[in-house]
Protein backbone atom coordinates (compact mmCIF):
# COMPACT_ATOMS: atom_id res chain seq x y z
CA UNK A 1 0.00 0.00 0.00
CA UNK A 2 1.43 3.37 -1.02
CA UNK A 3 1.38 6.22 1.50
CA UNK A 4 1.87 9.91 0.82
CA UNK A 5 3.55 12.37 3.14
CA UNK A 6 1.48 15.39 4.07
CA UNK A 7 2.83 18.90 3.61
CA UNK A 8 3.85 20.26 7.02
CA UNK A 9 4.09 24.03 7.66
CA UNK A 10 7.58 25.00 8.79
CA UNK A 11 6.59 25.92 12.37
CA UNK A 12 4.78 22.57 12.79
CA UNK A 13 7.54 20.40 11.35
CA UNK A 14 8.48 18.83 14.71
CA UNK A 15 4.96 18.49 16.14
CA UNK A 16 2.35 15.74 16.45
CA UNK A 17 -0.55 16.35 14.05
CA UNK A 18 -3.05 15.18 16.67
CA UNK A 19 -2.01 17.12 19.80
CA UNK A 20 0.90 19.45 19.09
CA UNK A 21 3.43 17.64 21.29
CA UNK A 22 6.87 16.82 19.80
CA UNK A 23 6.38 13.95 17.38
CA UNK A 24 8.16 10.65 17.86
CA UNK A 25 7.02 8.55 14.90
CA UNK A 26 4.99 8.48 11.72
CA UNK A 27 1.44 7.13 11.80
CA UNK A 28 0.29 5.64 8.50
CA UNK A 29 -3.40 5.58 7.66
CA UNK A 30 -5.12 3.33 6.88
CA UNK A 31 -2.93 0.94 8.92
CA UNK A 32 -4.09 -2.34 7.34
CA UNK A 33 -5.00 -3.57 3.88
CA UNK A 34 -8.48 -4.57 5.10
CA UNK A 35 -9.38 -0.89 5.48
CA UNK A 36 -8.17 0.06 2.00
CA UNK A 37 -11.55 0.14 0.27
CA UNK A 38 -13.20 2.11 3.08
CA UNK A 39 -10.76 5.03 3.08
CA UNK A 40 -12.16 7.87 0.91
CA UNK A 41 -8.97 9.93 0.82
CA UNK A 42 -5.32 9.24 -0.10
CA UNK A 43 -3.31 6.99 2.19
CA UNK A 44 -1.33 9.28 4.46
CA UNK A 45 1.69 9.51 6.70
CA UNK A 46 1.23 11.96 9.59
CA UNK A 47 3.56 12.88 12.43
CA UNK A 48 2.47 11.63 15.84
CA UNK A 49 3.76 11.57 19.40
CA UNK A 50 4.07 8.15 21.03
CA UNK A 51 0.83 8.44 23.01
CA UNK A 52 -1.30 9.67 20.10
CA UNK A 53 0.18 7.04 17.79
CA UNK A 54 -0.81 4.36 20.31
CA UNK A 55 -4.37 5.67 20.42
CA UNK A 56 -4.53 6.14 16.65
CA UNK A 57 -3.50 2.54 15.99
CA UNK A 58 -6.47 1.36 18.09
CA UNK A 59 -8.97 3.70 16.40
CA UNK A 60 -11.79 2.27 14.27
CA UNK A 61 -12.47 5.28 12.04
CA UNK A 62 -12.39 5.03 8.26
CA UNK A 63 -10.89 8.49 7.70
CA UNK A 64 -7.91 10.23 9.27
CA UNK A 65 -10.34 12.83 10.64
CA UNK A 66 -12.47 10.27 12.48
CA UNK A 67 -9.25 8.78 13.86
CA UNK A 68 -8.31 12.24 15.14
CA UNK A 69 -11.67 12.46 16.93
CA UNK A 70 -11.02 9.10 18.60
CA UNK A 71 -7.51 10.18 19.61
CA UNK A 72 -8.90 13.36 21.21
CA UNK A 73 -11.45 11.27 23.09
CA UNK A 74 -8.71 8.95 24.32
CA UNK A 75 -6.56 11.90 25.45
CA UNK A 76 -9.53 13.39 27.29
CA UNK A 77 -10.05 10.14 29.17
CA UNK A 78 -6.36 9.52 29.87
CA UNK A 79 -5.74 13.02 31.26
CA UNK A 80 -9.04 13.61 33.03
CA UNK A 81 -7.38 14.17 36.43
CA UNK A 82 -5.04 16.80 35.01
CA UNK A 83 -7.89 18.59 33.25
CA UNK A 84 -9.96 18.52 36.43
CA UNK A 85 -7.34 20.72 38.13
CA UNK A 86 -8.45 23.63 35.95
CA UNK A 87 -12.06 23.07 36.98
CA UNK A 88 -11.31 23.02 40.71
CA UNK A 89 -8.54 25.63 40.97
CA UNK A 90 -7.23 28.79 39.36
CA UNK A 91 -3.51 29.35 38.92
CA UNK A 92 -3.53 32.01 41.63
CA UNK A 93 -5.50 29.81 44.05
CA UNK A 94 -2.87 27.08 43.71
CA UNK A 95 -0.10 29.60 44.30
CA UNK A 96 -1.84 30.87 47.44
CA UNK A 97 -2.89 27.47 48.78
CA UNK A 98 0.06 27.08 51.13
CA UNK A 99 1.30 23.77 49.69
CA UNK A 100 4.96 24.79 49.80
CA UNK A 101 5.81 22.26 52.50
CA UNK A 102 4.90 18.66 53.14
CA UNK A 103 3.36 16.02 50.90
CA UNK A 104 1.56 18.53 48.68
CA UNK A 105 4.61 20.62 47.75
CA UNK A 106 5.18 18.69 44.52
CA UNK A 107 1.51 18.97 43.62
CA UNK A 108 1.56 22.75 43.98
CA UNK A 109 4.58 23.04 41.70
CA UNK A 110 3.42 20.76 38.92
CA UNK A 111 -0.40 20.73 39.00
CA UNK A 112 -1.11 23.85 36.95
CA UNK A 113 1.61 22.99 34.46
CA UNK A 114 0.11 19.52 33.95
CA UNK A 115 -3.34 21.06 33.48
CA UNK A 116 -2.04 23.49 30.85
CA UNK A 117 -0.23 20.72 28.96
CA UNK A 118 -3.33 18.49 28.93
CA UNK A 119 -5.62 21.41 27.99
CA UNK A 120 -3.37 22.54 25.13
CA UNK A 121 -3.12 19.01 23.73
CA UNK A 122 -6.90 18.63 23.73
CA UNK A 123 -7.37 22.10 22.22
CA UNK A 124 -4.66 21.74 19.56
CA UNK A 125 -6.02 22.42 16.09
CA UNK A 126 -4.24 20.30 13.53
CA UNK A 127 -2.94 22.07 10.45
CA UNK A 128 -4.85 21.39 7.20
CA UNK A 129 -3.92 18.18 5.43
CA UNK A 130 -2.37 18.97 2.07
CA UNK A 131 -1.06 16.31 -0.32
CA UNK A 132 0.55 17.27 -3.64
CA UNK A 133 -0.86 20.77 -3.28
CA UNK A 134 -4.44 19.57 -2.72
CA UNK A 135 -6.16 20.05 0.65
CA UNK A 136 -8.11 17.13 2.07
CA UNK A 137 -11.24 18.54 3.67
CA UNK A 138 -12.48 17.38 7.07
CA UNK A 139 -16.15 16.46 7.35
CA UNK A 140 -15.91 16.79 11.13
CA UNK A 141 -15.47 20.55 11.37
CA UNK A 142 -17.96 22.16 13.73
CA UNK A 143 -18.64 19.05 15.83
CA UNK A 144 -16.45 20.09 18.77
CA UNK A 145 -17.78 21.79 21.89
CA UNK A 146 -15.84 24.41 23.82
CA UNK A 147 -16.37 25.24 27.47
CA UNK A 148 -14.23 27.07 30.01
CA UNK A 149 -11.16 27.11 27.78
CA UNK A 150 -11.20 23.42 26.83
CA UNK A 151 -12.35 22.07 23.46
CA UNK A 152 -14.09 18.70 23.75
CA UNK A 153 -14.67 16.36 20.76
CA UNK A 154 -18.41 16.96 21.15
CA UNK A 155 -21.05 17.91 23.75
CA UNK A 156 -21.41 14.31 24.91
CA UNK A 157 -17.76 14.02 25.86
CA UNK A 158 -17.98 17.33 27.73
CA UNK A 159 -20.93 16.00 29.72
CA UNK A 160 -19.14 12.71 30.36
CA UNK A 161 -16.04 14.54 31.59
CA UNK A 162 -17.95 16.64 34.12
CA UNK A 163 -20.11 13.72 35.21
CA UNK A 164 -16.99 11.69 36.04
CA UNK A 165 -15.11 14.61 37.57
CA UNK A 166 -17.88 15.55 40.01
CA UNK A 167 -19.67 12.18 40.24
CA UNK A 168 -22.81 13.57 38.62
CA UNK A 169 -25.78 11.91 36.94
CA UNK A 170 -24.92 11.89 33.23
CA UNK A 171 -28.48 11.38 31.86
CA UNK A 172 -29.75 14.18 34.10
CA UNK A 173 -27.23 16.65 32.66
CA UNK A 174 -28.22 15.68 29.13
CA UNK A 175 -31.91 16.05 30.01
CA UNK A 176 -31.28 19.54 31.43
CA UNK A 177 -29.33 20.57 28.33
CA UNK A 178 -32.14 19.28 26.14
CA UNK A 179 -34.46 21.71 27.94
CA UNK A 180 -32.30 24.81 28.41
CA UNK A 181 -29.88 24.43 25.49
CA UNK A 182 -26.14 23.71 25.26
CA UNK A 183 -25.35 27.43 25.46
CA UNK A 184 -26.29 27.19 29.16
CA UNK A 185 -23.86 24.34 29.83
CA UNK A 186 -22.52 25.96 33.02
CA UNK A 187 -26.04 26.21 34.45
CA UNK A 188 -26.68 22.54 33.68
CA UNK A 189 -23.53 21.50 35.55
CA UNK A 190 -24.43 23.70 38.53
CA UNK A 191 -27.90 22.16 38.68
CA UNK A 192 -26.48 18.65 38.51
CA UNK A 193 -24.03 19.40 41.33
CA UNK A 194 -26.87 20.84 43.41
CA UNK A 195 -28.92 17.68 42.85
CA UNK A 196 -26.34 15.16 44.03
CA UNK A 197 -28.21 12.73 46.26
CA UNK A 198 -31.61 13.47 44.71
CA UNK A 199 -33.89 10.52 44.04
CA UNK A 200 -34.98 9.84 40.44
CA UNK A 201 -38.38 11.26 41.32
CA UNK A 202 -36.86 14.46 42.67
CA UNK A 203 -34.72 14.88 39.57
CA UNK A 204 -37.77 14.40 37.38
CA UNK A 205 -39.69 17.01 39.35
CA UNK A 206 -36.89 19.48 38.72
CA UNK A 207 -36.88 18.66 35.01
CA UNK A 208 -40.64 19.22 34.89
CA UNK A 209 -40.18 22.59 36.55
CA UNK A 210 -37.45 23.58 34.11
CA UNK A 211 -39.67 22.60 31.19
CA UNK A 212 -42.54 24.67 32.57
CA UNK A 213 -40.28 27.67 33.06
CA UNK A 214 -39.02 27.43 29.46
CA UNK A 215 -42.59 27.44 28.20
CA UNK A 216 -43.65 30.54 30.17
Amino acid sequence: MDYQDIEVPFHFRHLCWFCGEPYAQVFSFPPTHSEHLNCPHPHLNVNACSECAKFAKKAKGHTIFSVRQEVKQALLKAHQKDLAIGQNWTKQELADAGFEDGNFAGFAKSAWFMFEVARDRINFKAWPLVVSGQQIDSIYQGMSFQFDGVTYPDIYHAVDFFAKTYDLNNPFILAVLNIIGTEQFAKAIRLARTCVGFTPQERQQLLNKLTANQQD
